[in-house]
């Protein structure tokens, strides 16, 4: 694997790269995110690969697993020409590039960095039916300042649900301790 290329499982790395450089969300076959992302990584290609921890019980033993934290997606960053497309569509595993028509969606960078933000800091997030309206709010101070998202209240509890909107996935994270601003 070259030291340009790295799959992110569940963080972040700076890297200086042309405006045109964007993130694009693929689709892979179920349970083939963290194979299709080595594969891409091996291509010379960043990969971001959002995972979450979860303990998993059988009859004798319990074991910490890493799932993927939106399942049969990857996200891929790169200059989006014919060559690069066809380069990433041959990699086995992979349905396509989420967009219309299959032609892929720029994610933007905000979004991308939200979720790397939640998954480095371990703040127990979880996944969150996608939301179309409500009110977009913005977190103030503490480790998390300056993410932006929905505002809903479950059970009394007021959460903070950061969307990826090219997969139709969100995040949700209680807000308790956390002060918010309107966007």
């Amino acid at each position: 694997m070259s030291s340009d290329s790295q799959l992110y499982l569940g963080s972040a790395l700076a890297i200086h790269e042309p405006e045109c450089v964007r993130w694009y969300a693929l689709q892979t076959r179920a349970r083939h995110e963290k194979v299709v992302g080595l594969r891409l990584n091996g291509r010379g290609m960043i990969t971001f690969l959002p995972v979450v921890k979860e303990v998993h019980r059988w009859w004798d033993r319990r074991r910490v697993v890493e799932l993927p934290m939106f399942s049969s997606y990857l996200f891929v960053r790169l200059a989006m020409t014919s060559e690069e497309r066809i380069r990433v569509c041959r990699v086995d595993g992979i349905l396509g590039f989420v967009g219309f028509r299959g032609q892929g969606t720029p994610i933007p960078d905000e979004q991308i960095e939200a979720v790397q933000r939640l998954t480095l800091q371990d703040v127990g997030c979880t996944t969150h039916p996608f939301l179309k309206v409500g009110q977009r709010v913005r977190i103030r101070g503490g480790s998390l300042n300056g993410i932006e998202g929905v505002l809903t209240s479950q059970n009394g509890h007021r959460n903070l649900v950061v969307s990826v909107n090219a997969i139709q996935r969100s995040l949700a994270i209680n807000l308790k301790g956390y002060e918010i601003e309107p966007v």
